[in-house]
């Protein structure tokens, strides 16, 4: 680190305060530097908490599709409607089937970890998705009845 900021530094902030939903204007003011200091670390207990959460829901799904899961927890983590860790998030209760299933509690692999750090670092393809759910074998009517963002592979991401 330089200590420079300059247009390339200003480009990368105004990214992500796009990317989280603040005013883009490339300065790193309080509101930008608190959301920054929330940002968890991509190492650690956290990713693999995340990476295993990731294996036991979308080990099926293609890359974009594991990042995507991860995302997911992310944004929730940003919205007042969530608890505000990841752990918290990935914990709470009801929330995923491979917490509710043991499945989160099988070895994630490396590509689990590789989207792990992905959605930590801020790669969300859902644009802000808070949930997901697998149309084939839901059975919450809830989940069913909201609109669908986008889906990736298995999953329809939702808010």
């Amino acid at each position: 680190m330089t200590g420079y900021y300059g247009s390339i530094t200003k480009g990368a902030v105004r990214e992500f305060q796009q990317a989280q939903g603040l005013s883009a204007d490339g300065v790193a003011g309080p509101a930008t530097l608190n959301r920054l200091n929330k940002k968890a670390k991509a190492e650690g207990e956290t990713l693999r908490q995340l990476a295993k959460l990731i294996h036991g829901e979308a080990r099926g799904e293609s890359f974009e599709g594991q990042v995507a899961v991860g995302a997911v927890v992310m944004n929730r983590v940003h919205s007042n409607a969530f608890p505000s860790s990841i752990s918290k998030v990935i914990f709470q209760k009801g929330q995923f089937t491979a917490i509710d299933d043991g499945q989160f509690n099988t070895k994630p692999t490396a590509t689990s970890y590789k989207a792990a750090r992905k959605a930590l670092n801020g790669v969300d393809p859902t644009n802000g998705a808070l949930y997901y759910y697998n149309p084939k074998i839901a059975t919450s009517v809830w989940s069913k009845s909201r609109p669908t963002l986008l889906t990736i592979g298995q999953h329809d991401f939702t808010r």
